[in-house]
């Protein structure tokens, strides 16, 4: 294992890594730095959660210039990856006079454009909202020195490759450029060989497992009228430090947080539905403390959240890189961690679906239901298509069974 001190870094850089904690380097890392200190193009494959955003930045911090101008450019898929980039670079780079600024969609883009003004050596941002600032002349490239797309497979997956490509033709020809992806696929390789000469490779991790070892999988089989209870039972039996709870909807994600707010359970509640400075805020308070984040899937892409003991399935996701994705929060940097999919008998190939891509055996664990399944607990929420997700048509009408009660109207 090697120290970031033996990596001849500026004694300045070194201590404001060890302040917050970075003394010893991940693999990716140690195998990442040297080499873009060099000054190489480089594509990177290493999973979410072992420390790639310092494997881009440390060298960076390097080698940027002491004036205000911009040097570098980092793309992100979300804004929620991109804000945590850019707290990593101001925490690090802060007290060494690097200006960071972040830019996304969602928020004031005349803010945003104030900041630029006042100087930025390195901007974070998202693809659409860079691009925005590059068309009301607000961001000029002249002097960008490194570009770095982070999560390099999730844009494409998101589309946003029209976006980066356009991007990327609004640099300087001669900068560095640095792609970090969990995958590489074909379009990936393809963009690192028409806009970058000489692009190494470099893997960090098997290649052939998707989701990090340390996680344990388990699985629990709930008819579907006992959703709730089913959860109810988990959290009892095998009580979560801090959890994040996934469901398909936004509507789920209400109704799971009244329930569990009932019940007295410290939740935070994030999905599409809520404004960009609540989300915000509902990561805060994950982070300060709160016990369970209630998200939809805009929770399980990029999000770096330190302490994640379990990821909880409301449902077997159909896609199975969902799940990987989802997992993907837990076990960072090395730690333990544990999903648990609660799934009913319909769900079945779901899970075998998920055990083949992800390469991971699920155990299977049984819950004690009977305390919950008398709880009557009320839930009103609109259901824009007149169906509900926990019995048949909505439309108003209430769904008893002998499990919580819910309603849509």
């Amino acid at each position: 294992m090697t120290e970031f001190r033996e990596m001849n870094l500026r004694p300045e850089l070194a201590e404001s890594l060890k302040r917050i904690g970075f003394v010893t380097a991940t693999e990716v890392q140690e195998k990442a730095i040297p080499e873009l200190m060099k000054g190489r193009n480089l594509v990177v494959r290493a999973k979410t959660g072992t420390g790639k955003t310092a494997a881009f930045l440390v060298p960076i911090m390097q080698r940027i210039g002491r004036t205000r101008e911009m040097e570098a450019v980092i793309l992100a898929p979300t804004r929620e990856l991109a804000q945590q980039i850019a707290k990593f670079s101001r925490d690090v780079g802060g007290p060494l006079g690097i200006s960071t600024v972040v830019v996304y969609g969602g928020a004031s883009i005349n803010a945003q454009m104030g900041a630029l003004r006042h100087g930025v050596n390195i901007l974070v941002g998202t693809p659409g909202r860079i691009l925005d600032l590059m068309s009301r002349g607000a961001l000029k490239t002249d002097m960008v020195r490194y570009l770095v797309l982070d999560e390099a497979d999730v844009m494409l997956d998101m589309g946003f490759i029209t976006d980066v490509e356009r991007i990327i033709g609004r640099m300087p020809h001669n900068r560095q450029m640095m792609l970090f992806s969990a995958t590489v696929p074909k379009e990936v390789v393809r963009i690192a060989e028409k806009y970058s000469e000489d692009s190494g490779r470099i893997s960090a991790g098997p290649e052939e497992e998707p989701v990090v070892t340390t996680i344990k999988h388990e699985y629990a089989m709930v008819p579907r009228r006992l959703k709730f209870a089913g959860l109810l039972a988990y959290i009892k039996e095998h009580p979560p430090k801090k959890a994040i709870i996934f469901t398909r909807t936004k509507f789920e994600a209400n109704a799971v947080n009244r329930v569990l707010g009932s019940q007295g359970y410290n939740t935070i509640l994030m999905h599409g539905g809520l404004t960009q400075s609540a989300r915000e805020r509902s990561l805060g308070s994950f982070r300060n403390g709160a016990q369970f984040l209630i998200a939809t899937n805009i929770a399980s892409r990029g999000l770096d959240i330190a302490d994640v003991t379990d990821i909880i399935n409301f449902d077997a996701p159909d896609d199975p890189k969902v799940y990987i994705h989802r997992v993907g929060r837990s076990a960072r940097m090395g730690k333990e961690g544990k999903a648990i999919t609660i799934a009913d008998t319909e769900q079945r190939v779901a899970l075998q679906d998920i055990e083949h891509t992800a390469h991971i055996r699920m155990t299977r664990i049984n819950l004690n239901t009977a305390p919950f399944e008398n709880i009557d607990l009320p839930i009103r929420e609109r259901h824009s298509s007149g169906h509900g997700r926990f019995g048949g048509r909505g439309g108003g009408r209430r769904f008893r069974g002998r499990g919580v009660r819910h309603e849509f109207s």
